[in-house]
């Protein structure tokens, strides 16, 4: 990999955790050239994991990304409030709706990820929410405090941590789910089954298998024919990658936009981060997309390395990690879990305070651990390191994950 001048024309489309750290790491490494950030959004770039969880306990403001001083002394153009419509990549511009348009030599797509949208009548009703955005849960903080009862429809990280934070303030909760277990494609069935019961004992009602068939604008109606009123609900069933533009550009998208190791589409001036990109995992041995900060600017870091040509980069390769926070759960996963995976506990699940690992052809891939935080650190230590115990050793009950990682690697 040559490297390129450092005075070239880097354009982001997306304000969101990853464009921001793109923009940030690229100066940070001696890019001197233009660099201008696009954002949607009105807002200025802000973190997005409060906005499930201390947004809706405390309806503060929002926490920035960066101060504004930031862009201002990086010399990044910030562009917020506009939206990229098209890409002439021919000419190497971009086309904004405001009807401008942005020059480069480089362009970066961290266009994330859209909620998903039940195809129901009355998803559009007053009343029924998503999640997201910034202006998302500026609405739900508002509603919580007038609400009686809230329903959620989804049992995903973004569902468990709203209704979390709902039966915080006391409301009467309900969370619909279709599948047989809350968090079906994120955690083991060992994890799902304590956290489903737990979520129960703080006093939320599951209903496992149950989807939603219509919103009437007084509740929901259930794919079992069940009613429910409620004056507040909100919908997290997942996200869709936001590839629109990447595909009207002529760009190959899949779930997402496709990138090779290196996080680049098929076209060479043209990178795609965070949660809108499908890339190649040294952990699955599968092109997957994932959809968390940690891998939006672990992911940015990389480009902005591969845009100065930066040799030793490598392909990318970051040990995926990820973090919700439901009331007193605190859950941390460190690895990429696969449906066929062994998962072993580590410590007692009746404690409220475990591990579970999970091993494929009986080496360590992913670690999921509740209100355990060594045992996550000791994890990311050893999936880092390829180290791996075998599953026997986890299954005795005097095993410490922790210990384990300390102890020195045999030569």
């Amino acid at each position: 990999m040559c490297p390129r001048p450092r005075s070239e024309r880097v354009v982001v489309i997306g304000a969101g955790h990853a464009g921001v750290q793109v923009a940030d790491s690229l100066r940070a490494a001696g890019h001197d050239g233009p660099l201008a950030v696009v954002g949607d959004e009105p807002a200025p770039p802000y973190q997005r994991p409060p906005l499930s969880k201390e947004h809706l306990a405390s309806t503060g403001t929002a926490m920035p990304l960066r101060a504004e001083r930031f862009f201002r002394e990086n010399r990044i153009e910030l562009r917020t409030g506009v939206t990229a419509t098209a890409i002439d990549r021919a000419s190497r511009i971009v086309h904004l709706d405001d009807g401008g348009t942005v020059p480069y030599d480089v362009l970066v797509l961290a266009t994330g990820a859209a909620n998903r949208t039940p195809a129901v009548p009355g998803a559009d009703l007053p009343g029924v929410h998503a999640l997201r955005t910034l202006a998302d849960a500026d609405e739900v903080a508002a509603a919580l405090p007038r609400a009686r009862s809230v329903l959620v429809v989804g049992a995903g990280f973004i569902g468990l941590e709203v209704a979390a934070a709902a039966r915080a303030r006391g409301l009467p909760v309900t969370v619909l789910e279709a599948a047989d277990r809350p968090l079906g494609r994120a955690v083991s069935p060992v994890m799902a089954e304590h956290l489903a019961d737990a979520h129960r004992r703080m006093g939320t009602t599951l209903r496992l298998g149950e989807a939603v068939a219509a919103f009437t604008g007084r509740g929901v109606v259930s794919s079992v024919g069940l009613e429910y009123a409620t004056d507040l609900v909100v919908v997290g069933i997942g996200v869709v990658a936001r590839t629109a533009l990447a595909a009207a550009a002529g760009l190959p998208v899949s779930d997402g936009i496709v990138v090779d190791e290196n996080l680049r589409t098929a076209d060479p001036a043209i990178y795609a981060v965070g949660d809108c990109a499908s890339h190649p995992s040294a952990h699955t041995g599968t092109r997957i997309r994932l959809e968390s900060v940690q891998n939006a600017t672990d992911q940015a870091r990389h480009v902005a390395t591969a845009i100065l040509g930066d040799s030793g980069s490598g392909p990318y390769a970051e040990l995926p990690w990820f973090w919700s926070h439901q009331g007193p759960l605190k859950l941390q996963i460190a690895g990429v879990r696969l449906p066929d995976d062994e998962s072993v506990p580590c410590g007692d699940p009746a404690t409220g305070r475990f591990s579970v690992c999970c091993f494929r052809d009986g080496r360590l891939v992913a670690v999921e651990s509740l209100n355990r935080p060594a045992d996550h650190i000791a994890a990311r230590r050893l999936l880092s390191a390829g180290r791996s115990p075998h599953p026997g050793q986890v299954g005795d009950p005097a095993f410490s994950l922790k210990d384990f990682a300390r102890r020195p690697v045999a030569a």
